[in-house]
């Protein structure tokens, strides 16, 4: 339909151009028939009026040859001239002039009947001429000369009038054409004006209403004036604002109900919650951190323990969720001590812009308590045990090297075993001990410098005494720059991480296997201990749990109490380094840990 308005506007443009153009049309081709007539009748009477003359002019040497005495043969060039003026004459006056044209020629004719005339009689007397017959026949040429003359004259003057009438045509014809081209114009602006301002005035109240939209106001319609397009489009641009009002009011609803969940969320939740903005202010706190912001310790924004992983995490956008409770933060409430673990978690993200984060003080007093006391504990009780379970391994040593008599075979078998079971859990309160000690920090490091070479040389050598009666092939790599180097450790507790890590790669390779030791430079001046074996590797199920203390995968087969890599955890982290396992199942398992230099 907007087509056929538009069509329809400008329809009389169209019309008019047309007709314009036809009317240019067929003045050209009057004007081009009417020059070519002008041109073809006024030519070949100039061409007669020649032909005329020139049969004349024939005649009249005709007549001076016969005046000269050859009359006999002038005779013929005379008459051939006459037949030929006369036809020339006749076709003229065959040919319907016009009046005065008609005139001329009969009055060509006349003179030419006297010319003829005084031809006859000076042809009749030969040489014998007197004076007076050649005057009158010199006297008679000239007069069909002038005759003809003013013949051509005529020609000449309707040539010219011929071309005046053209040239007012053609003037006529241009003022009309640029009267057309006017009145084009002047109808082209007021079309465009008119189908301009009916397609720009929905268009303006279009734009109109999507400014508006996009400012909030909604309520905001287009009055449709039209069923075309426009129309269309403006009943659908309402329809369309409807379903926005409708939407937003949904939505406001939904946000009002999870604003008060939110709210009511936070007030119920007893763990201190503060939602800090991207500038590190507070913007919401529930009463459980209101109480905290009372505190001397949050009088100039948060404790230090607090304050450095806001900013990490304002900064860089990423969750701050530590899991030991060397992060834990304490702070004095009332009369009583209260340990947090703080859990930031960054709000937004990379799509909807980073705006600041979450902080939330997960209250770990109780767990705290229990874990020192279990650590107490475990550290006691391994400590108690030790002292007899010593006595009574020497007891059991001491029977079997006295080798008393009346022991009978199965007697020394039980001796035997109670003795390596001594062993055994002697070793396992060893690692107890050696975990709480850990654990709890008393443990202090005895730090000396060495060469990386000598110290994986060393530990190579010992670990070959276990590896090659298995079967197996130890392989170590050294990079080439950490030849010379020094690294300032423990000599006696990182030889433990080693051989407990050399140990379980012998204990689950396959005969045959090669066991890789390895050491390369890492950045942030640390430096990459690993140790890899091809055995079965450890399922992705499993692998986050290797590290806890007695942890053992279902089915295992192989000795042991799930001590070992936590201690070696521990062992590394007292060194200020981090210890991960990697593998793939089937192909092979990798531990490797940083230690600083």
């Amino acid at each position: 339909m907007l087509r056929t308005r538009l069509t329809l506007g400008l329809l009389p443009l169209l019309l008019l151009f047309l007709l314009v153009c036809l009317y240019a049309v067929r003045t050209s081709q009057e004007l081009g028939e009417s020059v070519a007539s002008i041109l073809s009748r006024n030519f070949r009477s100039i061409r007669v009026v020649q032909d005329l003359r020139d049969a004349a002019t024939q005649m009249n040497v005709a007549l001076g040859d016969a005046r000269s005495g050859d009359a006999a043969a002038a005779l013929p060039r005379f008459v051939a001239g006459r037949a030929h003026f006369k036809r020339g004459l006749n076709e003229e006056l065959l040919g319907q002039p016009g009046r005065e044209k008609a005139e001329r020629l009969n009055a060509v004719d006349a003179e030419f009947q006297r010319f003829t005339a005084v031809g006859d009689d000076t042809l009749r007397l030969g040489g014998l001429n007197p004076l007076e017959v050649l005057k009158r026949s010199e006297t008679a040429f000239y007069a069909v000369n002038h005759a003809l003359d003013a013949l051509l004259e005529w020609d000449h003057r309707e040539i010219v009038e011929a071309e005046a009438r053209v040239q007012m045509r053609i003037d006529r014809t241009l003022h009309l054409l640029f009267a057309a081209m006017v009145v084009v114009v002047g109808l082209f602006f007021y079309l465009a004006w008119r189908l301009a301002d009916s397609f720009l005035r929905p268009i303006q109240a279009l734009t109109a209403s999507a400014v508006a939209l996009g400012d909030g106001d909604l309520e905001r319609e287009v009055p449709v004036t039209s069923t075309d397009e426009l129309g269309q489009l403006a009943r659908a641009f309402n329809t369309m604002a409807a379903h926005l009002r409708a939407y937003r009011d949904a939505t406001l609803a939904k946000v009002l109900r999870t604003q008060r969940t939110m709210e009511a969320t936070l007030t119920s939740t007893p763990e201190p919650v503060f939602v800090v903005g991207r500038d590190g202010t507070q913007e919401v706190r529930n009463p459980a951190a209101d109480q905290l912001a009372v505190l001397p310790d949050f009088a100039n924004g948060f404790p230090p323990g607090l304050a450095g992983p806001l900013d990490d995490v304002l900064r860089s956008g990423s969750h701050y969720l530590p899991t030991d409770y060397s992060k834990v933060v304490t702070l004095r409430v009332g009369r009583e001590e209260r340990h947090y673990l703080p859990r930031i978690l960054a709000i937004g993200d990379k799509l909807t812009e980073f705006k600041g984060a979450a902080l939330i003080l997960q209250d770990v007093t109780k767990f705290r308590l229990l874990d020192d006391a279990k650590t107490n504990l475990v550290g006691t009780v391994s400590h108690e045990l030790k002292s007899p379970l010593t006595s009574l391994r020497m007891a059991v040593y001491l029977l079997l090297e006295q080798k008393l008599a009346g022991l009978t075979a199965t007697q020394q078998e039980l001796l035997e075993t109670v003795r390596d079971e001594a062993d055994r859990l002697l070793r396992i309160l060893d690692n107890l001990l050696d975990l709480a000690r850990l654990e709890g920090g008393a443990a202090s490091l005895d730090r000396a410098p060495i060469k990386v070479a000598n110290l994986l040389g060393e530990l190579a050598a010992e670990a070959r005494s276990f590896i090659e009666p298995a079967g197996l092939t130890l392989s170590l790599n050294l990079a080439p720059d950490l030849a010379g180097e020094e690294i300032n450790v423990d000599r006696g507790r990182i030889r433990h991480v080693f051989i407990n890590l050399l140990s379980n790669a012998a204990k689950y390779s396959p005969p045959g296997g090669v066991i890789t030791l390895e050491a390369a430079n890492a950045p942030l001046d640390f430096i990459r201990f690993s140790v890899s074996d091809q055995g079965e590797g450890i399922p992705p199920d499993i692998l986050p749990h290797v590290f806890e203390r007695f942890y053992r995968a279902p089915g295992q087969s192989k000795p042991g109490v799930g001590l070992g890599l936590a201690i070696a955890r521990e062992i590394v982290v007292a060194h200020g380094g981090s210890i991960a396992c990697t593998s793939e199942p089937g192909r092979g398992t990798t531990v490797q840990f940083l230690v600083p230099r």
